[in-house]
């Protein structure tokens, strides 16, 4: 375990006049679950959103977040690919996994290996993304938003985060670098796991042109994606689009045509554009999926910010703000050049026909947001199958 930095409780005191009654929200928001400082009934829920990058995983990884009974972490497996990013996607998949292992077993030792020696929680890739570390018990307050959390609650060390770990009924790790499901397999099995998986797929149109706005935030990981291949920079969207959609077409095959017996119930694919319609009656099926209760409080936030104006700005790409969450699923056809929707549609036929995604045959077409190109699928949380 990474050595411990030590909190000065001198930059707390200013901040708990300000901060008391957000603490206190805080609390009698878990009064419909237990105390602030409560421990699950039953045996831990392990959830892993599985998703790719720029698919709307972080709005529903914070919907998950949000949830009193949750401890969220956001891309873990970033810091294996970070410290190894010379090596491709392949040679990463049981590092990883073992990351997730342990870090689903509350173990944070793990981390020690790709941490700096002085750590602490901080040091974690996204942790501002988890409502968990952003108040007691992990903070000594509630924090508001991202600054805050940063503020307040960055020098806990990783004792103190194990220990909060295991005190969440839910265990919710959101990972964008799985390309298939073979390598989870031992933590399906795995009689100590209680693992769920929550497959989030998007259109690959949207999902093209939300990467070409955070070109330069994903080049690492496209070189690791690509296996670190000579690829011309015209085409490096393209190459890495197909690697995604081929890895739906792997994990459809896995989980819903020929799915392994401890597989069965525990794979739940959704869309982002499903979300985006109807948030609501979909959250409530995920929440259901995994044994989570959704609030009145948890309504109100989802749509908050499925209800915000706009489709957001490039400087927004990695946020979570309020927007109009349809118009952010449909904005490629009014801003992607036709050319560029006809060559992705080519790399991933198989893979939208499989998902429910209707090709355009013309820039017309593209434009005309009155013709639906969502195929009415029905995903039934528990179901192996499509109905």
């Amino acid at each position: 375990m990474c050595r411990q930095n030590r909190f000065n409780p001198k930059t707390a005191t200013s901040l708990i006049i300000v901060h008391g009654a957000a603490v206190i929200l805080l609390c009698s928001w878990f009064v419909h679950f237990g105390p602030c400082n409560f421990t699950p009934a039953g045996p831990k829920v392990h959830v892993l959103l599985l998703s790719s990058w720029r698919s709307g995983s972080s709005f529903l990884g914070q919907i998950f977040s949000q949830h009193p009974s949750v401890f969220y972490l956001s891309e873990p497996a970033w810091h294996v690919w970070t410290k190894k990013w010379t090596s491709g996607a392949q040679a990463h998949r049981i590092a990883v996994r073992d990351l997730l292992l342990h870090l689903y077993r509350c173990d944070f030792s793990v981390m020690s290996s790709y941490l700096p020696e002085k750590c602490s929680v901080s040091s974690m890739f996204m942790w501002t993304h988890s409502r968990a570390l952003c108040s007691p018990p992990a903070c000594p307050l509630t924090a508001t938003n991202d600054t805050q959390c940063r503020q307040i609650c960055h020098a806990q060390d990783m004792k103190k985060v194990e220990k909060t770990c295991r005190g969440y009924s839910h265990l919710i790790i959101k990972e964008v670098r799985f390309f298939e499901l073979e390598s989870l397999y031992p933590l399906l099995q795995d009689p100590n796991l209680n693992i769920r998986i929550v497959h989030l797929v998007r259109d690959p149109r949207a999902v093209i042109r939300s990467r070409e706005g955070s070109a330069k935030a994903l080049r690492r990981d496209n070189a690791i994606i690509l296996e670190h291949r000579k690829v011309p920079t015209a085409e490096n969207n393209y190459e890495v689009m197909q690697e995604i959609c081929r890895s739906h077409i792997r994990i459809n095959e896995r989980a819903i045509l020929k799915p392994p017996l401890f597989l069965e119930g525990r794979y739940k694919r959704i869309r982002f554009e499903d979300v985006a319609r109807n948030p609501l009656k979909e959250m409530n099926d995920i929440y259901k999926f995994v044994g989570l209760k959704m609030t009145k409080q948890i309504e109100e936030w989802i749509y908050k910010v499925t209800h915000g104006k706009g489709k957001g700005s490039k400087k927004e790409a990695f946020q979570i703000t309020s927007r109009n969450a349809t118009e952010v699923s449909q904005a490629w056809r009014t801003v992607l050049q036709h050319s560029k929707v006809k060559r992705i549609q080519e790399l991933c036929k198989g893979a939208m026909l499989l998902l429910g995604y209707r090709t355009v045959d013309s820039e017309k077409e593209q434009k005309r947001l009155d013709i639906d190109l969502l195929v009415p699928l029905e995903f039934r949380w528990g179901s192996m199958k499509k109905t």
